[in-house]
């Protein structure tokens, strides 16, 4: 699959429910409305629909969410897409979460093929994380980290730097991370969804969080990538990787490789544009993968050069109306 300015697309990212356990402040409102049950495509219908773009290309996957732990019998389809690995179809399986369910599901998601996973954590202060997070518990992250390396997985942080809520305490994230050998991802919040607070009071350039981690830190660009779009740095005095992704200050459009499916069945090709295609209809409409091959191939055609995110100061409304939770963090 190759878009409109030569880019090949060997990513995809599936968001298998847009339900969480957790409401963190910068993602959801506290009361969410949710998709209904019967919106939702089977978990049948995501192992076809995945099938067809291992066939015409995606070599990385990643699962996401909502948390994608809390959908039920979700690892059936881990074990399921694990067979692509075994064929050698599929490159790398991972996946995001808030870590809740983890201590419960590691060892089946190692046993399924997933050698790395994202945990998202944006502090170590346990009031600070319910205040977040509204409803998380922070030791129960915490067992779920122990019970991935434990169960062989490689674990990285990712932490949405927050204005006057965690950006004094990133200094210690990127000791603990580097101290316990997980990476650590700094992410700037994006204005996606509604939610009660204002993102100008959130929102906080990492440019600024670089300049002054590097009075502390000595900070050593390197040409590592995951396939994602966070640029990295070795941090010189714990050794460990410190990465950065920077939607909003420096976008990181002109090497996308990703288009994101959600768990309706609608693919975006831009996480930032409102333009998508209903691979659903298609795929329902006939036992064959003609007609959702075909209408891939038609959304990829207009996938866009990049996307315009800017946190508007006058409406305080999102750039985008949807939540993250619905197109897959």
């Amino acid at each position: 699959m190759i878009d409109p300015f030569g880019r090949a697309i060997s990513y995809l990212r599936i968001s298998v429910t847009d339900r969480c356990d957790f409401r963190c402040v910068y993602c959801m409102a506290e009361d969410m409305t949710f998709l209904p049950k019967r919106d939702l495509l089977t978990l049948e219908e995501l192992d076809r629909l995945t099938s067809v773009f291992i066939d015409k290309g995606v070599r990385k996957l990643r699962i996401t969410g909502g948390e994608p732990l809390v959908r039920r019998d979700i690892m059936w389809l881990f074990r399921q897409l694990g067979r692509h690995l075994q064929s050698g179809r599929l490159e790398e399986l991972t996946l995001t979460s808030n870590g809740s369910q983890l201590e419960r599901f590691a060892t089946e998601l190692a046993d399924a093929g997933v050698k790395r996973i994202n945990i998202s954590l944006d502090t170590l202060d346990p009031d600070k994380f319910k205040a977040i997070t509204r409803w998380g518990k922070l030791g129960k992250v915490f067992a779920g980290i122990r019970a991935a390396q434990a169960a062989g997985l490689k674990v990285k942080l990712n932490t949405v730097a927050l204005k006057d809520v965690n950006e004094t305490e990133i200094p210690e994230m990127i000791r603990f991370a580097h101290g316990e050998g997980m990476d650590l991802t700094l992410i700037e919040t994006m204005p996606l969804g509604e939610i009660e607070g204002d993102r100008t009071d959130q929102y906080l350039p990492l440019s600024t969080v670089r300049s002054r981690l590097a009075e502390e830190f000595t900070l050593i660009d390197i040409p590592f990538k995951t396939g994602g779009p966070a640029r990295y740095v070795e941090v010189g005095e714990t050794g460990g990787r410190l990465g950065f992704i920077t939607p909003m200050t420096h976008n990181f459009c002109e090497s996308c490789n990703r288009v994101r499916l959600t768990c309706t069945g609608t693919l975006y090709m831009c996480l930032g544009q409102e333009d998508a295609a209903d691979l659903r209809a298609p795929l329902r409409a006939s036992e064959g993968n003609e007609l959702v091959s075909e209408t891939i191939d038609r959304a990829i055609a207009r996938k866009p050069k990049g996307h315009d995110f800017v946190i508007d100061r006058a409406t305080k409304r999102p750039a985008v109306s949807r939540h993250m939770s619905v197109t897959g963090g």
